[in-house]
């Protein structure tokens, strides 16, 4: 084999072994019917318990809920609500707001690094010159549009995670955005984890005040990009 084929045989190896383990994870993980252990009524039941274990090995328990926190979020499992729950149940309002800010977005910044290498570039050929305008406006204020998917309840985290991988925000950017984007909303399920035992649904569990607040932070996460344009518009023409 010539040394011109050998990267990219070499990049197609990685791709599908890539493509192997997390499907081998995702394959594991519901083989393992570990799903039930992503439920509300799961963490009611074991709430003194892992009180218990984390008064005794609080290191300890701290890896252990970063590793799953962001483990599930890497892999795009249903669950970040619940955890996201016991975790301010466990280590309190502070701790596990900081925990769980740190554990998705190391766990975002996973999914957005291996969609982009696995699926990135045959997404963009695909969609050809749209593809790319859609890109060049959204890359040139990525930090705004992100921040702003991030901060708004409405964009599943997952997807915002998979479509981001497929346009040319840098790496640096979409870590910063989500880091800053998840910490309102982490902060309200974690706070409100402190009264797990009184709640018996997810459902309606964020007030519809809270949900109009992180719109309105969305909307001013993208005043900068709306002020951009109106001063452009405004601007005269330059003559030759």
């Amino acid at each position: 084999m010539s040394d011109t084929a050998s990267p990219p045989a070499t990049r197609r190896l990685g791709k599908v072994l890539l493509l192997v383990l997390i499907l081998g994870a995702l394959a594991t993980f519901f083989a393992l019917d570990g799903q039930r252990y992503l439920t509300l009524e799961t963490m009611k039941a074991n709430r003194d318990a892992l009180l218990a274990f984390a008064g005794r090995h609080f290191a300890a328990a701290l890896a252990i809920a970063f590793a799953v926190y962001a483990g599930t979020t890497a892999l795009s499992l249903p669950g970040a609500a619940v955890l996201s729950l016991a975790v301010g149940f466990v280590f309190g309002r502070w701790i596990g707001t900081v925990l769980v800010v740190a554990a998705a977005t190391v766990g975002a910044t996973l999914v957005f690094l291996g969609a982009r290498y696995l699926f990135a570039d045959a997404a963009r050929k695909r969609m050809g010159s749209i593809g790319e305008r859609i890109n060049a406006g959204f890359t040139q204020n990525a930090f705004a549009y992100l921040l702003f998917l991030r901060l708004v309840p409405a964009f599943p985290f997952f997807l915002v995670n998979l479509a981001a991988a497929f346009t040319a925000i840098p790496v640096r950017t979409y870590v910063l955005a989500t880091l800053i984007g998840i910490i309102p909303g982490t902060f309200v399920y974690v706070n409100l984890g402190q009264t797990l035992g009184r709640i018996d649904s997810l459902q309606g569990i964020v007030s519809r005040e809270t949900l109009v607040a992180f719109v309105l932070l969305g909307v001013l996460a993208l005043a900068p990009v709306v002020w951009k344009r109106l001063k452009s518009g405004r601007s005269p023409a330059v003559r030759p």
